[in-house]
């Protein structure tokens, strides 16, 4: 698993989610501000947990197909999944703490 996010693409999104047993996937885009205020904490927590979670980073503007699937409205939107399965979201750009605990309550 790495210790960084991991750029996915509407073909090999499935694909990695099924590979990796828990995946928190960051949907932005370059114009986004509270996208580009969250990075560092994605970031920092992808080399904190790494091993344990795989974070992604999808692109929304180059990829739209996922995000319409998955009826992301706004970004940033981090999406969950565990065993290949969709088991929280967050919409909105949060402080680390919060986000953090979302991250651990999954990982049991």
């Amino acid at each position: 698993m790495a210790d960084k996010p991991i750029p996915v693409t509407d073909a090999d999104f499935e694909k990695v989610i099924k590979e990796h047993p828990y995946v928190v996937v960051d949907f932005w885009a370059e114009w986004c501000a509270p996208c580009k205020a969250i990075a560092p904490i994605v970031e920092d927590l992808a080399k904190k947990y790494a091993g344990k979670v795989t974070f992604v980073k999808l692109d929304t503007d180059a990829n739209p197909r996922v995000p319409q699937e998955y009826m992301v409205m706004g970004i940033p939107t981090l999406l969950f999944f565990k065993g290949g399965k969709l088991v929280d979201q967050v919409v909105g750009a949060m402080p680390r703490a919060p986000f953090e605990e979302r991250v651990k309550k999954h990982l049991a």
